[in-house]
């Protein structure tokens, strides 16, 4: 089986207030996803549950990312995705140092298998 990369979108996402990387990321997620709508999978005989989507959220805490959470967000995909969180977004502090706001990128790779 030969994976084939088909999309490539970017999002991202901001926590406010609460440093919660999750909400952060999950949000990114959300916007990449909602800038397109595939409908190209039909012309090679798939469905949206037949892609696989690995995602890669960018943080400066990964270890503070749910990716499974963040994954659980994707409305489809074969389950055979992944999600990882890697260094990258931005954490601005609050003035009094106890909370600030969070940004987040996500890359969002949506691939098929071609059959070979």
């Amino acid at each position: 089986m030969a994976m084939v990369r088909c999309v490539t979108e970017m999002g991202m996402g901001v926590d406010v207030h609460g440093l919660d990387y999750t909400k952060a990321a999950t949000r990114a997620v959300f916007d990449a996803i909602h800038h397109s709508s595939l409908g190209f999978q039909r012309m090679i005989g798939k469905t949206a549950d037949d892609m696989t989507v690995d995602v890669t959220i960018g943080v400066s805490k990964p270890d503070q990312v749910d990716t499974k959470a963040v994954q659980a967000t994707l409305p489809h995909g074969n389950g055979k995705g992944s999600c990882k969180a890697v260094m990258g977004g931005l954490e601005i502090p609050s003035v009094d140092g106890n909370d600030g706001m969070l940004i987040a990128n996500a890359v969002i790779i949506v691939s098929f298998d071609d059959g070979k």
